[in-house]
């Protein structure tokens, strides 16, 4: 993928979530009766200012677009002449600046709602929550869940989507004990309690690889159509056309059991059988270990399977369409439902049940950015959604330098009936920068491992 390419997709993206979360504060704060003197996107050096002659506000466009501010007429941070002094930020009420400070993480929220609204409002066709294969010695194997079984409820919450099921598991994140999976099978009601210990905390695994079941998936044959040049296969002796039929005496269903095997043998020798011609050939490979996007090893042969003309069983089909109305509830609940899980997997993370590896930084979001603009506006847009409420949700938090520990102080203040004092704040403040500075360091840290 092309950097430029890349870079480019970033400032798509984080772009317009720093300047709607600006622009909450900014709106708020002009009709609320406070003189705002600068709304900036970005940080460091400007590239382009402009002052309108109206307002005297000086709109602005930095080079780093890591974050944008909105400054405002404060006694703190220098002299106010007696007429303006009715305009200042912290002579307002409490309540006052408690919305201005909440406007911009609520923008956010109310920002992915309208995206997530308009990926909802066009009819979808996927799969149904049938499930297509059950993998040997998992926990759904051992409950003696089947394929064909259609999960309709995880812990109680209703999983009419794949999507749903998976916002259900990922709460489970880190946890020891039971989920519980109802499920539809021809007609009767059937409940699993599937056992996980400490569930998913390295999240190497997906959630239903790790209970062990899985959605259709078409069969496709397990043959070679393709080589890479610099793959493992063809350095190895695999040719165009080969089926393989088993690895390390396993046999090989279809391409999705190749993928299986190969992708959790990163570095390892495995003996291959194809059918070639009529004739089984026995070759040595060992698959190239690549790093996913999550960082985890993965094996990689370097060959491509040809896929054909992919039909989908009627009964494992659903089509999703929702009016505007409809579309907008739904909107709301997924916000909701992401916002609840982005702030528990944020307390799990403090509790040490799920691992500081999983924390990512602006290298890993430029990336994703890039890869998910590659796919698609939906795709693009889909994920636009989800860091606009991380954005909201992260900056709600009670720290001292983010917004949510602005509102701490200024609630303080209104139940107090006086303000929190400037020695407790600066206090605050340095324990706030050393919090941000140090998961920001995390962040790129692991960034750079996964690079």
């Amino acid at each position: 993928m092309n950097v430029l390419f890349i870079v480019f997709a970033a400032i798509m993206l984080l772009g317009p979530l720093i300047a709607i979360h600006e622009f909450g504060h900014y709106w708020v704060a002009r009709r609320l009766g406070v003189k705002v003197l600068v709304y900036s996107i970005g940080f460091g050096p400007k590239l382009i200012k402009w002052t309108s002659k109206k307002t005297g506000i000086q709109y602005q466009l930095a080079a780093l677009p890591l974050g944008g501010y909105v400054k405002m007429l404060d006694e703190r941070e220098g002299n106010v002449s007696a007429e303006d002094l009715p305009y200042a930020f912290n002579r307002q009420a409490p309540w006052k600046r408690i919305a201005i400070v909440a406007a911009g993480p609520l923008i956010n929220l109310l920002f992915a709602v309208i995206l997530f609204w308009i990926l909802l409002l066009p009819a979808q066709e996927q799969l149904n929550t049938r499930v297509g294969k059950i993998i040997p010695n998992t926990p759904a194997a051992t409950m003696q869940m089947q394929a064909g079984d259609k999960i309709v409820a995880i812990d109680g919450n209703q999983t009419e989507t794949w999507e749903k099921l998976h916002f259900a598991l990922i709460n489970r994140v880190g946890e020891t004990g039971a989920i519980q999976v109802q499920a539809d099978r021809a007609g009767e009601l059937k409940q699993f309690n599937l056992p996980i210990s400490h569930f998913l905390k390295d999240q190497s695994q997906s959630p239903l690889d790790t209970l062990g079941f899985l959605p259709y998936r078409p069969e496709i044959p397990a043959i070679a159509n393709r080589l890479t040049d610099d793959g493992a296969a063809i350095r190895q002796g695999m040719q165009a056309g080969d089926k393989i039929v088993a690895i390390d005496g396993v046999p090989m269903k279809d391409w999705f059991d190749v993928v299986e095997v190969v992708q959790k043998s990163p570095e390892k020798l495995l003996n291959i059988e194809v059918l070639r011609q009529g004739q089984l050939v026995q070759l040595a490979i060992m698959p190239q270990g690549k790093r996913d996007k999550a960082g985890n090893l993965k094996g990689m042969l370097g060959v491509e399977a040809k896929q054909g003309k992919i039909t989908i069983p009627a009964d494992y089909q659903q089509i999703i369409q929702y009016n505007p109305a409809e579309a907008m509830l739904k909107a709301f609940e997924k916000t909701g439902q992401l916002s609840a899980m982005i702030f528990n997997s944020m307390v799990k993370m403090v509790r040490g049940l799920i691992g500081l590896d999983n924390l990512s930084g602006p290298i890993t979001i430029a990336k994703v950015a890039g890869q998910s603009a590659e796919m698609g506006w939906q795709t693009f847009i889909g994920f636009m959604a989800l860091m606009s409420v991380s954005l909201g949700i992260l900056n709600l938090l009670p720290i001292p330098m983010l917004d949510g520990g602005h509102l701490v102080y200024y609630i303080i203040e209104a139940i107090r009936g006086k303000p929190v004092s400037e020695h407790v704040q600066i206090v605050g403040l340095k324990i706030g920068m050393v919090l941000l500075g140090s998961m920001m360091l995390l962040a790129i840290f692991n960034d750079f491992m996964r690079l």
